[in-house]
């Protein structure tokens, strides 16, 4: 018979068996969980454009602050105030947490001052002061006045950058046509391999990613990078110490609370996700441990909290290895989304073969949506 190169096989002949004994099981260790992803779910959309744009808007402001010199903090009536165009005449403005009330009369946006009647309604006088808040409570109009100028806010249009990730699997065709212990096939175990690899780095980026200060849209030459949310984050931006936030070095329920305060304060928003590292979420724990109780038959010590209840919203406790120490996100998941490019989404491409191997490239791309950034917030420098 002339040689084929093909193997054939006699009936009734038995195959020699390979004296190993070797589980037909491979186990992988290595952290591969995207919680942060997993808690926000998949988009109902997709990014058109490597750089992605969004609107913003936000109601007319009805707080603001005495800004200059005062000369006399319990008689004065015109000064200087942050924002003028925020007042109009017949404005009632309570001043601080005073009990004084006052009515504006008049308003000069070219000195950027306000003129006001003190003590109106004979509220108790308080003491202006630069810096003191001033809280607009409404606008009353007179009877059969003309319209008055009208006002509007102004939409903003904010941006990201798509981001491309890839990994190269190759194998060789010895290895293809060798028969592996506990893989059916190689090259698909090589593909699921690294798509674990660029999930695990898609969230690293949506937590720590910033885009570059040069050509951030990229070029042939510049690699293009998205803005995490650490770098999208810019109102509620809180220090131990720093503006009146509670000075503890270590996390504590107080500032917590506080945080969830003044995010809810700035916006018609509350967080829901608490995002932390492993020291951060002990820290958490201890909050409710002199509360703690236990019975003489308890055999199971707890020491776990995964929600977090307070007047300011309910917020679950996301656990990711990829939030920098000593810093701690507050997130509305409703206003954050992350964005596959059309047709961008994970997916394998084969490589032209130029040898005896199959290659191919893992590819997505993927972008940052964070709506309203003053809906979320970080505490940040704390000791954990």
């Amino acid at each position: 018979m002339s040689f084929t190169g093909k193997a054939t096989y006699t009936g009734g002949v038995a195959m020699p068996e390979i004296a190993e004994d070797v589980s037909d099981l491979v186990s992988i260790v290595s952290p591969a969980e995207t919680p942060l992803l997993d808690a926000l779910g998949d988009p109902m959309r997709m990014a058109r454009s490597t750089v992605h744009e969004w609107l913003d808007d936000a109601l007319l402001p009805n707080f603001d602050a005495v800004a200059g010199t005062i000369t006399d903090a319990s008689e004065q009536t015109t000064f200087e105030v942050a924002h003028v165009e925020r007042f109009r005449p017949g404005d009632q403005v309570r001043l601080g947490d005073d009990q004084e009330m006052l009515l504006v009369s008049g308003v000069d946006t070219a000195a950027n001052t306000i003129t006001v009647s003190r003590s109106y309604g004979d509220t108790t006088r308080g003491t202006l002061a630069a810096g003191k808040s001033l809280r607009i409570l409404g606008n009353a109009a007179l009877e059969g006045d003309a319209a008055d100028a009208a006002r509007f806010s102004v939409r903003t249009r904010k941006q990201n950058y798509t981001q491309i990730f890839t990994a190269t699997v190759e194998v060789s065709g010895s290895e293809l046509a060798t028969r592996q212990i506990g893989v059916t096939d190689e090259m698909n175990y090589q593909k699921q391999l690294r798509l674990r690899e660029l999930l695990r780095d898609l969230e690293n980026c949506v937590i720590n990613g910033t885009a570059s200060a040069v050509t951030p849209a990229g070029s042939s030459s510049v690699r293009r990078t998205m803005n995490g949310l650490l770098s999208l984050i810019q109102t509620n931006v809180l220090s131990p110490g720093a503006g009146g936030f509670p000075a503890d070095d270590s996390l504590t329920e107080e500032q917590l609370s506080e945080a969830l305060r003044r995010i809810w304060m700035e916006c018609g928003s509350s967080p829901d996700l608490i995002l932390v590292n492993a020291a951060s979420k002990r820290s958490i724990n201890q909050f409710a441990s002199t509360s703690r109780r236990y019975q003489p038959a308890d055999e199971t010590f707890r020491d776990l909290v995964n929600v977090f209840e307070s007047d300011f919203g309910v917020c679950r406790i996301v656990l990711s290895r990829y939030v920098p120490t000593g810093t701690l996100l507050l997130l509305d998941s409703s206003r954050i989304e992350v964005l596959p490019l059309a047709g961008r989404s994970f997916f394998y491409k084969p490589l032209a073969s130029n040898g005896d191997r199959d290659a191919g490239q893992m590819i997505g791309e993927y972008t940052l949506e964070l709506r309203n950034e003053n809906a979320h917030g970080i505490i940040r420098g704390f000791t954990a």
